[in-house]
């Protein structure tokens, strides 16, 4: 059970009818420390490293009422990125016999919890045993330090009387350089408090009386430079502690270009001759839908297409009741030039009334659901006609299994600092773990086979290009190209007529988003041939390319509808005297049960 559950459990009010000496109190924590008594034994091991062996005699005083059942003894279980393998011996009364407890760990403490289920009342003590070790830091001024925070801070609890003796065995008393410092009061104090030597010097005592609430007493007794050794931890250790966070950034940087790789591919498979020649005609085998699926980046194909049936003829488009619903009329002896373009018509007047007139609805998820239908079909029959493929990238995908086999072995020299307790290796390892997601993220894109051109499909797409060239360029070039007004006998139905020329690239101009731009140039020839356009509206009211734009927005919107969803311590020195209450090891938490 954790440390609040318990606290909760605490809390729960008894049942009705019970004595009134016998309610359980608001807050377990509302008790005080008639005296807190502490030895702590600082030595060498084999090792060379400091272990510490600590004896805590605690008497509680407790409300005379059923409150509490015991106490909570938070002990820290790192200390300067370090591990302090802490190890509670015993707990037991002021006679020596042993009190229950149990142990959890919570947010960085080593909780005691002391009790059952029996309360307890008025003075009750408590002989609390426990071991650390690497309780020794070499600080940032050179020399080594036990620098350690006698109380916890973190207490709700005020102490009537306090005494501490720190006690170091002959190979540490060896090497003490005379600097010490003791710091009392609340967290961040300066104000100091006596630390008297025993006449060898092996010991140090501090008293203190009336200490409220979160007032601390720190001690920082400094040694000679190497006298500890120090834990790995605490030594820099680039290959667990910045490693895998380089490895994470380069993984993550390998995967991007996998995703440039994948684009790269992309490209280079639109390319066949590589030159682009202006082209003022469209064969029919490539219809807007088809043109879409060759054309990357080009808008939606829906209107181009209606668009495209309509200066062929084969339907018309017409004012609704509402300016923002256009509607459809097909027109009996109109050519349908590709077999695509008889699923469109298909598709666009499947809800057309007796007359053959069908409208574009505002808002409707089974005219969206026909259109996006119809949209998938013009990307299917690309790929049936062998204009594009579906392939993956090799290139991509060399660069991705690189970006795995760095963020693996990242991981894995994180993994090892973790194992080896470093806690310096911690935000690398975060590092590295979230790299490596991300890393195999990636992988759905880059070894996923993407669609691009055939060697046809290129050819068709540098048209297109040269499509969009004649539709960019200066008029006066626009009529070189077409070699004269009369001139255009490379048309393949013969047909010598600029306003059909430019009709029939109306739909393509959609696609590449310059209706507006084209637009008005079928505006200019229209007045210059006195006559309006016999596919949109009235064939005798004259054309506005306001109408077009207003017309590509409202069919995109009708095509593309759908119905809405529902709903710390310091290494500082403070032996030297620049250390505070609180800025040491040790501490942690005091409370009741």
């Amino acid at each position: 059970m954790s440390v609040a559950a318990l606290a909760v459990a605490a809390l729960i009010t008894p049942v009705a009818g019970a004595p009134a000496t016998a309610a359980a109190s608001t807050d377990v924590d509302d008790f005080s420390y008639a005296s807190w008594e502490s030895v702590f034994e600082v030595g060498l091991d084999d090792e060379g490293r400091a272990d510490m062996h600590v004896t805590e005699t605690l008497t509680a005083r407790f409300p005379d009422a059923d409150q509490n059942k015991g106490i909570v003894r938070g002990l820290p279980m790192t200390y300067e990125d370090a591990w302090l393998d802490v190890t509670v011996l015993s707990v037991t009364d002021d006679a020596g016999t042993p009190v229950p407890y149990e142990t959890d760990e919570d947010d960085g403490l080593l909780y005691i919890l002391t009790g059952d289920d029996d309360y307890v009342r008025g003075l009750t003590t408590y002989v609390i045993e426990y071991e650390m070790r690497d309780v020794i830091i070499a600080a940032d001024s050179g020399v080594d330090e036990f620098y350690w925070d006698l109380l916890p801070l973190d207490s709700t609890q005020g102490i009537e009387s306090f005494r501490a003796d720190v006690e170091f065995d002959p190979a540490l008393t060896e090497r003490l350089n005379g600097n010490r410092r003791c710091y009392i009061g609340p967290s961040g104090s300066r104000d100091e408090c006596d630390l008297a030597p025993s006449a060898d010097g092996s010991r140090y005592s501090v008293e203190a009386t009336e200490l409220s609430a979160g007032e601390g007493v720190t001690v920082a007794v400094g040694f000679e430079s190497g006298t500890a050794l120090q834990p790995t931890a605490r030594r820099p250790d680039p290959v667990t502690d910045t490693v895998p966070a380089i490895a994470a950034v380069g993984g993550l940087g390998l995967a991007v270009g996998s995703w440039f790789a994948v684009s790269s591919f992309r490209r280079s498979r639109r390319r066949a001759s590589g030159l682009v020649i202006a082209q003022y005609d469209v064969p029919d085998f490539l219809p807007p839908l088809i043109a879409a699926a060759v054309v990357p980046g080009s808008k939606d194909a829906i209107p181009a297409e209606i668009v495209h049936l309509a200066v062929r003829g084969a339907l018309r488009i017409e004012e609704g009741p509402e300016p923002e619903q256009p509607r459809l009329r097909r027109l009996q002896g109109g050519r349908i030039p590709d077999q695509l373009d008889g699923e469109a018509m298909d598709a666009l007047f499947a809800e057309a009334d007796a007359d053959g007139v069908a409208d574009l609805p505002a808002e409707s998820e089974t005219f969206a659901a026909r259109m996006k239908t119809l949209a998938q079909s013009g990307v299917a029959a690309a790929a049936s006609r062998g204009l594009t493929t579906k392939e993956r990238s090799r290139a991509a995908m060399v660069v991705q299994w690189c970006a795995i086999a760095v963020v693996l072995a990242g991981f894995a020299l994180g993994l090892w600092g973790l194992i080896a307790g470093r806690v310096t290796a911690i935000p690398a390892f975060v590092a590295i773990a979230f790299g490596v997601f991300l890393v195999l993220l990636s992988c759905l894109y880059s070894f996923s086979k993407h669609t691009v051109l055939t060697p046809e499909g290129a050819r068709q797409y540098e048209y297109l290009l040269g499509v969009k060239e004649f539709i960019r360029v200066a008029e006066a070039d626009r009529l070189q190209m077409l070699q004269s007004y009369t001139g255009a006998e490379r048309r393949t139905d013969g047909s010598a007529n600029v306003i059909v020329v430019y009709e029939r690239l109306l739909p393509y101009a959609m696609l590449f988003g310059m209706e507006d731009e084209w637009g008005a140039v079928l505006e200019s020839v229209y007045a210059y041939e006195q006559r309006g356009a016999s596919w949109i509206g009235d064939p005798n009211a004259p054309f506005v390319r306001g109408q077009l734009v207003a017309f590509a927005a409202t069919s995109h919107a009708a095509a593309s509808y759908s119905a809405p969803s529902a709903g710390s311590s310091s290494s500082a020195g403070g032996s030297f005297g620049g250390g505070f209450s609180g800025g040491g090891g040790g501490g942690g938490f005091s409370g009741g049960r």
